[in-house]
């Protein structure tokens, strides 16, 4: 029968991925080391006590709040230090410490003691304890990302599909260090094995698809991209729209970002930023309804607020759906929110005079014809309602 595959990667692997880490205070990782006390009593009385501490410790603290510098974890990675050295070779006390390496997120500390354990007890890719291991490259590979050392982070995460081969959040990771590198077939490999592991996802849809067409853009422009929507899903928008504004400068043909910036500046309120976007992403040939639309909200919001626009925008949508009560509403909370709109006074006209309210079309449309002279339609309307009629 054939054997069950082991664990490929070598302790060079492992030693280089450990080398090329460098202390930085903005990771998860710890500052301070545990201080192991001098060897005493024996191995299993060590590991005992290191169980005991880990369980004190999940009964104390806070769920999912586990840390090396909290005095119990300090003391049970201690005592799995203490076990493991006076039994080197022993597979259980080397994955006990471990394990509680990675429980508390100490994640340098939790690579060395894995490579340790799979000197003695090589294990088969995605077994219980190679899905752990593969979490601790995760994160060191996340951390080496957030440090903007790309190399790293790509062996990182290479190394977590290795020891988890179905993990599509490693999969996932490693096509966009791929992409960010201009390794485009890569990236596109990459994509389709984290879309098998998680079908339907819209986000890996997306990249796969940008995937395609990134050599349209070249690797600078891809690279601010990508890390634009990285700096998206961590909330810090304004830091997203100046990546997705230098990726698009970088690659005036690059839509998705002009997109992007457009979208994002849109949220942030920025009308001025949000045209400009739109106004490029217009301009090209793939250019869709949407980015009309879009285009039309943000020249309208640059003139009126884009509070304004967006009430008006509501209000119309509701009196095309019949609730007119509400686009009433809608109307008159955008001549609130700007006095000058003379569209939305003549649309609160519009709705009153239709709800028979006469003398409150006649107040409305008073102030669409004072603010366009030019408006035929609300000057007629404005004589009806001052009729009654």
């Amino acid at each position: 029968m054939p054997t069950r595959p082991v664990l490929a990667l070598s302790l060079a692997l492992l030693a280089s991925l450990a080398s090329a880490q460098t202390a930085d205070p903005s990771t998860t990782q710890p500052t301070t080391t545990t201080a192991t006390p001098a060897p005493t009593g024996d191995a299993a009385g060590a590991a005992a006590e290191a169980r005991a501490l880990a369980e004190r410790a999940r009964a104390t603290y806070p769920q999912g709040s586990a840390n090396i510098d909290q005095t119990l974890w300090k003391q049970a990675a201690a005592a799995a230090d203490r076990a493991a050295g006076l039994e080197p070779t022993n597979p259980e006390y080397l994955r006990l410490r471990a394990q509680i390496y990675t429980e508390v997120g100490f994640w340098r500390q939790a690579e060395l003691a894995w490579a340790a354990y799979f000197r003695a007890a090589p294990a088969a890719p995605g077994s219980a304890e190679a899905r752990q291991a593969a979490t601790v490259q995760y994160n060191l590979g996340y951390a080496a990302y957030t440090r903007n050392q790309p190399e790293q982070a790509a062996r990182f995460f290479a190394a977590c599909l290795e020891f988890d081969p179905a993990s599509a959040s490693c999969a996932t990771w490693a096509a966009r260090t791929a992409l960010e590198s201009g390794d485009y077939a890569r990236a596109q490999t990459l994509y389709s094995r984290a879309l098998s592991l998680s079908p339907g996802d819209k986000t890996l849809v997306y990249f796969s698809g940008l995937a395609q067409r990134a050599s349209r853009y070249g690797p600078a422009a891809t690279r601010a991209f990508s890390r634009a929507y990285a700096d998206l899903d961590a909330g810090r928008g304004a830091q997203a729209l100046a990546g997705f504004q230098e990726a698009a400068r970088g690659a005036p043909n690059f839509i998705e970002a002009w997109r992007e910036a457009g979208r994002v500046a849109l949220e942030l309120g920025n009308a001025n930023a949000a045209r400009a976007a739109y106004q490029a992403a217009a301009a090209l040939p793939e250019a869709n309804a949407g980015d009309r639309y879009n285009l039309s909200l943000a020249q309208e919001g640059e003139r009126y607020g884009l509070g304004a626009v967006r009430a008006f925008r509501d209000a119309y949508a509701k009196y095309a759906a019949g609730d007119k009560a509400g686009a009433e509403a809608g109307f008159l909370e955008a001549t609130r929110q700007n006095p000058q709109y003379a569209k939305a006074w003549a649309w609160l006209g519009r709705t009153r005079y239709e709800g028979k309210n006469f003398t409150g079309a006649a107040d409305a449309y008073a102030q669409a014809v004072r603010l366009d002279p030019e408006d035929k339609a609300s000057a007629y309307y404005l004589r009806l309602a001052q009729q009654g009629q």
